[in-house]
C-alpha cells in the first residue's frame, strides 16, 4: 500500500504502480543493496536505513522497519546534511570503483607493482609482487613486509626521493629462483610512494648482442683497407675506422669529439689533402649530397700528394650518410704497368720464331702472332677476324692433310676441362717442311697451340748423327788397330827380349865387350817399348770397358814394399834417397794387386825420373774418413801451370830437362786404374819446387763390391 506520493525526485517512477519494481528505477547496485534489505526485514525483522541512488542519477533515502507484524517501508527525499552524506558516499564509491579498477589492471600486469606508506611499509602488492617474492597472498606480503628490493636497493631510492618526485634505475632483482635485470620506478605519492618493477633481461639480452655484434662490426671495419666514416641525420661524425685515420692524418682524438661533416672537410682543405677545386662551398656541397645527385666525376679525387681515391657515397636507412675512400692509386698503377706488359708480351710474342695461337673455350682464335701466320701461310683479315679452329684447319690443309692429326688437335682444343690433356707431336708437309707442334691447356679455360718449324735443325741433326756414327766407326777402327798392331809387336819384341838376354848370359858362347853392350842397349829398349805396347792395350781396354778388377784384400805395406823393389835399383843409380812414412792404421784395403802395384810404380817413376841426383822421393799414406791416401812428393824440377791441366792426357810426355823421357801414358793409365778403384788422383806442383800426387782409395775398394746399408742399423 502506498500512503503518500513523493515528487520532483530524478529517475522516480510517476505512477506508483511501477514503485515496487525497483531495477527498473533504481541503479543496479542500489535495487540490489535494497532487495537484501528488504528480505532481511521481512525475514529477520532487521530494520536497514539506506541512500539509494536511482537510475537516472538521483538519490533517495530508504527506510525499512516492522510494526505490528507488518514491513514498513519509506521512502524520503534527502535533505540537510543527509544530502552531504549522500554526495560522499557517492564519491566514495566512485574512488573505490576507481581503486579496484585501478587494483584489476594492475593485477593484470606482468609486472611486480607495489604501495608503500610514509613509513616505507607495505600496504599493497599486485599478483605479479606476490608471485615474486614466493608468496602465498598479499595478506601474507603486508604481514611478513615480504620486499622485493634488496637493503642497498631500497637505501639507493629513498636518497633519491629525498630530492626528486621520482626515480628511474636498472638493477638486478631476484625472483624466483633467477636474477634478473628489472628496470625499476618509484613515484613518491604525498606521504606515500609507489613502485614498479619491469623486468628487461631480454632487451638488456639485445642490447648486449647489439653491443657485441656492433663491437665486432666495428672491429672488422677496422681491419680492412678501405677508409670508412659514417655521418648520422645531422651531419655528425659517428664512425670512423683506423684506415680513415691513415688515409687522411687526422687526430683520432679530434674525430672521436663527433665533428660535422662539413668540419672535416674544412680541416683537411686547411691541411692541404683535398684536392684543389676553384669554388670550394660549391664543391663541397657537391660532395656531401653526392649520394642524391649521383655525379660520379666528384666521386675520384686527386690528391695533392699524388694519391687517388674513389668516394662512394651511401645513404643510411636512418637518413645518414656513409663515406667510403678506396685507395685506387696502386690499381691504377698496376693496370698502368699490367697493359704495358700485354703491350710488351704482345710484341714479344709477335717477334719469336715460333707459331703462337690460343684459341678460347668456343674454339674461337683469341691471339696469333706473324709466325703463325707465316707457317701455315693465313692471310691477317681472316686472323683478325678470329676464325674458328675448324677455319683454320681448313685453311692450313692444303700443306698438311693428315685429318686424324687436325682432329686430334680440334679436340684437345675444345674438350670440356676434365679432358684436355698436353699433345704435341711432328708434321712432315707436302712442301718438305717438319714441324714440331705443341698443345697445352691454359688455366682459364683457353688451349695454347705452337708450331714450330724444325726443318733446318732436322737437317742439322740428320748430319750430326751421321758424323757421330762416322766417328765412333773411326773409333771402333782405331781401337781394333790398336789391338791389333799391339798384338802384332807384342809377340816379336818379346822374342827379341828373349835371344837377346840368351846372348848377354852367354848362353850360346862368348861374346865381345862392346856387341854385349849393344845387346843391352837392344834388350833395354825392347823392354821399355814392351812397356809402351803394354800400356796402350791397357788403355784400350779401359775404352772398350773390358779390363775387369780383381779385388782382394791387400797390406798397403807390403803394395808398397813390392812396388818400391821395382823402382829401387834405378833410385839408386839416380842417387835418390827413397824416404817412406806409414801411420800405424794404415792396415789392409780391398783392390787388384796388381793394378794398384802399376800404379804406384808409374807414380814412383815419374818422381824418380824428374828428381835431382842426391834428392829425396817421400812416400807418405794414411787413412782418413774411410779412405786410404797415398801421397808420393818429389823435390825435382816440377811442372809448369799451364802443362798440369794435359799430364794425365795420353802420349803427353815431356822431359823438361831431365833424363827421363816416357810416352806419356803411366800417369794416364795410372788415373784410369784410380777411377775404376772409385778413388780420385790429383797432381799438385810448382817449377822448380817439385811435384806432389795424392791418390785417394776407398777402403772397401771398388764401388761395385760395396754393399748398400742397412737403413735399420
Amino acid at each position: 500500500v502506498v500512503a503518500h506520493t513523493l515528487r520532483g525526485i530524478r529517475g522516480l517512477p510517476h505512477e506508483n504502480a511501477h514503485l515496487l519494481s525497483f531495477k527498473g528505477w533504481l541503479d543496479p547496485s542500489a535495487a540490489d543493496k535494497l532487495h537484501q534489505g528488504l528480505d532481511q526485514l521481512l525475514r529477520l525483522g532487521r530494520p536497514f536505513n539506506m541512500i539509494l541512488r536511482t537510475s537516472a542519477g538521483g538519490q533517495i533515502e530508504a527506510d525499512g522497519r516492522a510494526s505490528s507484524g507488518r514491513a514498513v517501508l519509506r521512502l524520503r527525499d534527502i535533505a540537510g546534511y543527509k544530502r552531504e552524506i549522500s554526495r560522499i558516499i557517492d564519491g566514495h564509491e566512485a574512488l573505490a570503483r576507481d581503486i579496484n579498477a585501478s587494483r584489476a589492471l594492475l593485477n593484470a600486469l606482468p609486472n611486480p607493482v607495489w604501495l608503500k606508506d610514509r613509513d616505507g611499509r607495505l600496504t599493497w602488492a599486485n599478483t605479479a609482487y606476490i608471485d615474486a617474492v614466493e608468496a602465498t597472498s598479499l595478506t601474507e606480503v603486508t604481514e611478513r613486509q615480504l620486499e622485493l628490493l634488496e637493503v642497498r636497493q631500497r637505501d639507493s631510492f629513498n636518497k633519491a626521493l629525498a630530492a626528486a618526485p621520482s626515480c628511474r634505475r636498472r638493477m638486478k632483482l631476484i625472483v624466483g629462483a633467477e636474477r634478473r635485470m628489472h628496470e625499476i620506478v618509484v613515484l613518491k605519492l604525498a606521504d606515500a610512494s609507489a613502485g614498479v618493477a619491469t623486468d628487461v633481461s631480454a632487451i638488456e639480452l639485445a642490447q648486449g648482442e647489439l653491443d657485441r655484434q656492433t663491437a665486432a662490426f666495428d672491429r672488422t671495419l677496422d681491419r680492412v683497407a678501405t677508409a670508412i666514416a659514417i655521418f648520422d641525420p645531422m651531419g655528425t661524425l659517428v664512425f670512423f675506422n683506423d684506415a680513415y685515420v691513415r688515409l687522411w692524418g687526422l687526430d683520432a682524438a679530434w674525430l672521436k669529439s663527433r665533428p660535422k661533416s662539413t668540419d672535416v672537410l674544412d680541416r683537411l682543405r686547411a691541411l692541404g689533402r683535398l684536392p684543389e677545386v676553384v669554388n670550394y662551398p660549391e664543391w663541397r656541397a657537391k660532395v656531401l649530397s653526392t649520394h642524391e645527385t649521383g655525379d660520379e666525376a666528384d666521386r675520384w679525387w686527386h690528391l695533392p700528394d699524388g694519391r687517388i681515391l674513389h668516394l662512394i657515397a651511401e645513404q643510411r636507412p636512418d637518413g645518414g650518410l656513409t663515406h667510403l675512400y678506396v685507395d685506387e692509386t696502386e690499381r691504377l698503377a698496376l693496370e698502368s704497368r699490367f697493359n704495358a706488359l700485354i703491350r710488351v708480351q704482345s710484341e714479344t710474342i709477335d717477334s719469336l720464331k715460333e707459331g703462337v695461337a690460343v684459341f678460347a673455350t668456343d674454339g674461337r682464335l683469341k691471339l696469333s702472332n706473324s709466325s703463325f701466320a707465316a707457317i701455315w701461310r693465313l692471310a691477317p683479315d681472316m686472323l683478325a677476324a678470329g676464325p674458328h679452329i675448324d677455319d683454320m684447319i681448313a685453311a692450313a690443309q692444303p700443306l698438311y692433310n693428315d685429318a686424324a692429326t687436325w682432329n686430334g688437335l680440334k679436340r684437345a682444343a675444345t674438350a670440356i676441362s676434365n679432358e684436355r690433356v698436353p699433345v704435341e707431336g711432328r708434321m712432315s708437309r707436302i712442301d718438305g717442311s717438319v714441324i714440331d707442334y705443341a698443345l697445352m691447356p691454359l688455366p682459364d679455360g683457353a688451349t695454347l697451340l705452337t708450331f714450330a718449324d724444325v726443318t733446318d735443325s732436322k737437317r742439322y741433326e740428320r748430319a750430326l748423327v751421321e758424323r757421330n756414327e762416322a766417328l765412333i766407326a773411326a773409333d771402333n777402327l782405331k781401337n781394333r788397330f790398336i789391338q791389333r798392331i799391339s798384338k802384332e809387336l807384342r809377340e816379336p819384341l818379346t822374342s827379341i827380349i828373349g835371344f837377346t838376354e840368351m846372348l848377354v848370359s852367354g848362353i850360346v858362347g862368348p861374346m865381345p865387350d862392346k856387341q854385349r853392350e849393344y845387346m843391352v842397349d837392344i834388350s833395354t829398349s825392347s823392354t821399355t817399348l814392351l812397356g809402351i805396347i803394354d800400356g796402350i792395350i791397357d788403355l784400350a781396354t779401359i775404352d772398350a770397358g773390358a779390363l775387369v778388377l780383381d779385388p782382394e784384400p791387400v797390406e798397403v805395406k807390403a803394395l808398397i814394399e813390392d812396388a818400391l823393389r821395382q823402382i829401387h835399383e834405378r833410385a839408386d843409380k839416380a842417387g835418390l834417397t827413397l824416404d817412406v812414412a806409414l801411420a800405424d792404421d794404415v792396415g789392409a784395403i780391398t783392390a787388384d794387386r796388381t793394378r794398384m802395384r802399376q800404379v804406384l810404380f808409374n807414380l814412383l817413376s815419374n818422381a824418380v825420373g824428374f828428381s835431382s841426383s842426391g834428392g829425396t822421393v817421400y812416400i807418405t799414406c794414411w787413412r782418413d774418413a774411410g779412405e786410404v791416401l797415398l801421397q808420393i812428393e818429389d823435390r825435382g824440377l816440377g811442372i809448369p801451370k799451364e802443362e798440369q791441366e794435359r799430364v794425365f792426357d795420353r802420349f803427353e810426355s815431356s822431359s823438361r830437362g831431365s833424363k827421363h823421357r816416357g810416352a806419356g801414358l803411366g800417369l794416364a793409365i795410372s788415373k784410369s786404374l784410380v777411377d775404376l778403384h772409385g778413388g780420385s788422383i790429383v797432381l799438385e806442383s810448382e817449377p822448380g819446387m817439385g811435384t806432389r800426387v795424392t791418390v785417394r782409395l776407398p777402403e772397401a775398394g771398388p764401388p761395385a763390391l760395396q754393399q748398400p746399408q742397412d737403413a735399420s742399423q
